[in-house]
């Protein structure tokens, strides 16, 4: 292990993450909201912090290797979430514990969405952006965008690349170097965010909200600056966008790359996993839409399609704004859409969930042990778009299953000793997990009223599915510490 590198790369790091406290400190300046000691207290502690780390080792510049990347990676989203709590707990309002705190910069940097804060309307406009400026930074990841805009950090940016971006198949690079890779991604992010809000605004936001949902929509976060979410602006217009934009942000990020450098928007059809993504998300808004008439739910059918349709879209992407209260929707509904969160958004998306992608390969692979049951001695390959997918691929899929499930089923156990009730332990873990946010039972309004030890489990429950449980569970075997 290159211990000196990692924490020279660990102290860049956190010296430019600074810089995301500027922000909400300006707007707490200009409005004298009375915020401005919590941000310049986070400033200069981030800061300081990261400039003790960097000062003794800014010599060191090793390559790093693969399990060097994990660790960088698995330290910088933790501490950085230690470190975004900070405002939280220091600002008087809202005047959070660090259980509290934590939980809610978590939620944010993992674009979970999951929020133990009422009374959001009344928060001081530089606390809501902050929120929101969390998520939107934590959307595509901080660790892709400080490889693409620190060529000078001096390592192999592969390993940071390999060990952030969601999904079973890391090695496929947009461009030949990983920094033009970075940029190009974070340049179609950018484009997505400006373009949804001048959307939002369009549709009838004033400037602030647009761009606060903006940056929670195209990093399929969830959070909002009301209560209500995105039901506090009663517009049809401005969930129409929000249903567009939660749809764009689900896909894969190189598939727009690869659809906007050909100019060709039937790149995207013939995408597999592009079609098994549209597909889940029919069915489920077709089951919603549906269920919600005939159970008179709402009886007017342009009320069902535009609530169905949006709790669909905004669950099945792991978004989670919603426009009504859909955990109290009866029948199975609410369990059905949750269980769409489990597929998610698609590999290279800024989406929660297993990924659509593996779910894909799943599926293809339960098909094909079918088959071997009929013709026992056939050699029958998983493909995708007609292209034969290495063992090694499918074995990696359900071994990633495997652990997901174990992971889900210890911490829902944990929930529920600690008193939750089965509806509530399963949904918040789901939720969370899936990076989704919003749950059932004592967990569908908010995550304030549970307790201490419940909301750390969920914490690390929400870094477990950014980091898509490898990259974390793997510094906890022996094997990886050994030289």
């Amino acid at each position: 292990m290159q211990f000196s590198s990692i924490q020279r790369i660990l102290g860049l790091l956190l010296m430019v993450s600074s810089s995301i406290m500027l922000p909400p400190l300006l707007i707490a300046v200009v409005l004298q909201d009375g915020s401005q000691g919590a941000f310049l207290i986070a400033f200069s502690s981030v800061l300081l912090t990261g400039l003790l780390c960097w000062l003794p080792v800014r010599s060191r510049r090793r390559e790093l290797r693969i399990r060097d990347g994990f660790l960088v990676v698995a330290l910088f989203w933790s501490v950085l979430a230690l470190v975004g709590a900070v405002p939280f707990a220091v600002a008087e309002h809202p005047h959070m514990s660090m259980t509290d705190a934590f939980f809610e910069s978590m939620s944010g940097l993992t674009t979970t969405g999951a929020t133990v804060i009422t009374g959001i309307d009344r928060l001081p406009k530089s606390i809501q952006f902050y929120r929101q400026e969390l998520q939107w930074l934590g959307g595509m990841g901080i660790i892709v965008l400080a490889v693409a805009v620190l060529p000078m950090l001096g390592i192999g940016g592969m390993q940071l690349y390999r060990a952030e971006t969601p999904g079973p198949m890391k090695d496929n690079k947009l461009t030949p170097r990983i920094t033009e890779t970075a940029k190009a991604l974070w340049y179609i992010y950018l484009g997505l965010t400006l373009s949804c809000a001048a959307a939002y605004w369009f549709a009838g936001m004033d400037l602030f909200d647009a761009v606060a949902h903006s940056f929670s929509t195209v990093a399929i976060g969830g959070f909002s600056t009301h209560d209500l979410s995105i039901g506090y602006f009663q517009s049809t217009a401005i969930e129409m966008v929000a249903v567009v934009f939660m749809l764009l942000a689900g896909i894969n990020f190189s598939l727009h790359f690869v659809a906007w450098r050909k100019m060709n928007p039937l790149t995207y059809f013939r995408d597999p996993e592009f079609r098994a993504y549209i597909t889940v998300l029919s069915l489920a808004a077709t089951v919603a839409v549906t269920y919600l008439y005939q159970s008179g739910t709402f009886p007017n059918m342009g009320d069902a399609i535009h609530h169905g349709l949006f709790q669909a879209v905004s669950i099945g992407t792991t978004t989670g704004f919603t426009t009504a209260e859909y955990f109290h929707w009866p029948g199975f509904l609410p369990v059905m859409l949750l269980f769409t969160s489990f597929i998610g958004g698609c590999a290279g998306s800024t989406g929660g969930g297993m990924k659509v992608i593996r779910f894909l390969l799943l599926f293809k692979q339960g098909l094909r042990e079918i088959m071997r049951l009929v013709h026992p001695n056939a050699q029958i390959p998983v493909k995708i778009g007609n292209k034969p997918m290495p063992e090694r691929i499918v074995e990696a899929v359900w071994g990633f299953f495997a652990i997901y499930v174990g992971c889900f089923a210890v911490m829902m156990l944990v929930l529920l000793a600690n008193g939750l009730d089965q509806v509530t332990a399963f949904s918040a873990v789901a939720a969370c997990l899936n990076n989704l946010g919003p749950g059932l039972g004592e967990v569908g309004y908010h995550y304030g009223d549970i307790d201490t030890v419940s909301k750390w489990v969920l914490s690390f429950a929400m870094l477990l599915g950014r980091l898509e449980i490898f990259t974390l569970l793997v510094l906890l075997t022996p094997a990886f510490w050994r030289r």
